[in-house]
């Protein structure tokens, strides 16, 4: 083995040991991913979800997507309150924040209900129509890329709750990883004679 290849392996062995010490400190990082990954499914694709809300109109569809966008950036500021540094957990943010996840999972459901009901109604159901040669653009496509969205927000905002709800279970697991450095130096050292010293 070349001593590229020594220090590269010993190079990973300490990037995952930092990785880990760091997610003794702070294993609610773990459900802070989550809802990060939440928050960027959403927002980055809010042109197909008000081009959804425009064209369908059912009501308070608007207010749903209002509410799920506010909401979601406020989870982050009460997130960063509930876990402040150095100090034990707000009891009163947490609760705060499981409110503020509770709540966009309500209007992302009724979100995807007024987009079903839209599609499937007697009366002028919103046509759906993929693209083809003659209309390669197809017809309102952007719908079905907005309900599947929504529902992919709901999945996220919903693995956030459950990791946050679980927290205390597997942060005691994390706690339980072996993050010491073995210094293969000192594995065959003696016990050091100091008798000869003055």
């Amino acid at each position: 083995m070349s001593k590229d290849t020594g220090k590269t392996r010993r190079g990973f062995k300490e990037f995952v040991r930092k990785f880990f010490v760091a997610l003794k400190r702070s294993p609610q990082n773990i459900s802070l991913v989550a809802l990060v990954v939440a928050f960027l499914v959403y927002s980055l694709n809010l042109t197909a979800i008000s081009n959804t809300t425009a064209v369908i109109q059912g009501s308070n569809m608007g207010q749903c997507e209002f509410v799920a966008m506010l909401f979601s950036i406020l989870a982050f500021v009460v997130f960063l309150r509930s876990f402040p540094r150095r100090q034990k957990v707000n009891k009163i943010m947490i609760g705060l924040l499981f409110l503020f996840l509770i709540l966009i999972i309500g209007v992302d459901i009724v979100y995807v209900m007024r987009i079903d009901t839209a599609l499937t109604r007697a009366e002028n159901p919103i046509p759906i129509a993929m693209p083809t040669e003659a209309n390669p653009n197809g017809t309102n496509v952007f719908i079905l890329t907005a309900k599947n969205i929504v529902g992919i927000h709901v999945i996220f905002v919903a693995v956030c709750a459950v990791l946050l709800a679980t927290l205390p279970i597997y942060s005691k697991l994390i706690k339980k990883i072996n993050t010491s450095i073995d210094v293969e130096e000192n594995i065959n050292m003696g016990a050091i004679d100091i008798s000869g010293e003055d």
